[in-house]
């Protein structure tokens, strides 16, 4: 993968490809990865001069630098050769079985949780029409299924210390078949909230448009070309249901106990479910500005 990125940018004549793609180190045998005496599993990569990530997004043009690099990243990789990959995680963006494994462990209700929480679970089940809109577009073929990065954070691009562009998308053990929605969806949902994502204050929860127009401009302006209609239709939709999925992976998480996500509090998983389902009203509410934006971008 990251040689046919690469061959792209030889291509192109890019001249700094050393800082534009991630450069594998190869081990004594030839190896892609080195596994120490512990099991423990090890890379190494050549280190990027002159670039640093952002966990917290400063300003609009760091979203958009971002979210450009990312629409490239996807548009170099339409083309793959051969088979597609492999899942690195099988099902992590199915959200039908998100949705159904959520409902099955409020039927367990292993912890007596579920009855404290009757609004919130009203909340998922009331939206289960939404779960399976990806799917059925990727099972009928109206969308492809590309290769995407599936971990679409916005501190997962290098940002170049005097441009400020976004010059290398790094974090690649996530990358593997999906839908561009998938990427596009869990970008706005990590730069559009303002606040932390365990944060108890639902009034600080908005959605910030500001930042929802700088990632889709910035992702149009490289990945637009290779989207059909419909996925550029889906695309402000697809903000809603990943923000949606994360919000049922963080309650059926809290109706088993707790058992996945790390927390460091009691109540913190039902508290990162509700942050994520104020978003999901948040932009239920702005879904025809947010269609704009899309429309005219």
């Amino acid at each position: 993968m990251v040689n046919h990125l690469r061959k792209k940018l030889e291509a192109e004549g890019v001249e700094d490809i050393e800082r534009r793609v991630l450069t594998l180190i190869p081990t004594k045998t030839d190896a892609s990865f080195y596994v120490d005496a512990e099991g423990n599993h090890w890379r190494v990569y050549v280190f990027i001069e002159g670039a640093k990530t952002f966990d917290e997004l400063e300003t609009t043009d760091q979203a958009y630098q971002a979210a450009k690099a990312f629409g490239q990243f996807q548009k170099d990789l339409v083309d793959l050769p051969g088979e597609p990959l492999i899942e690195t995680i099988p099902g992590f963006h199915h959200t039908r079985s998100r949705f159904d494994a959520m409902k099955k462990a409020l039927e367990e209700d292993v912890c007596d949780r579920a009855s404290g929480i009757q609004d919130i679970v009203d909340f998922a089940l009331e939206r289960e029409s939404m779960v399976d809109t990806v799917l059925n577009m990727l099972k009928d073929g109206s969308i492809p299924l590309v290769t995407t990065h599936s971990d679409t954070k916005l501190n997962n691009v290098m940002l170049d210390d005097a441009t400020g562009e976004g010059i290398c998308v790094i974090d690649l053990d996530t990358v593997m078949p999906g839908s561009c929605l998938y990427d596009f969806g869990d970008m706005v949902r990590t730069a559009a909230r303002p606040c932390p994502e365990d944060e108890t204050d639902l009034t600080k929860v908005v959605a910030r448009m500001e930042m929802f127009e700088a990632i889709t401009r910035g992702y149009l302006s490289t990945a637009g070309e290779a989207l059909n209609q419909l996925e550029k239709d889906h695309l402000a939709f697809s903000a809603k249901l990943i923000t949606f999925e994360i919000g049922l992976r963080f309650l059926t998480d809290y109706l088993q106990g707790d058992v996945y996500f790390k927390t460091h509090r009691e109540g913190q998983n039902i508290d990162r479910c509700q942050v994520q389902f104020k978003m999901v009203e948040n932009f239920e509410s702005l879904m025809d500005e947010m269609n704009a934006i899309v429309r005219d971008a």
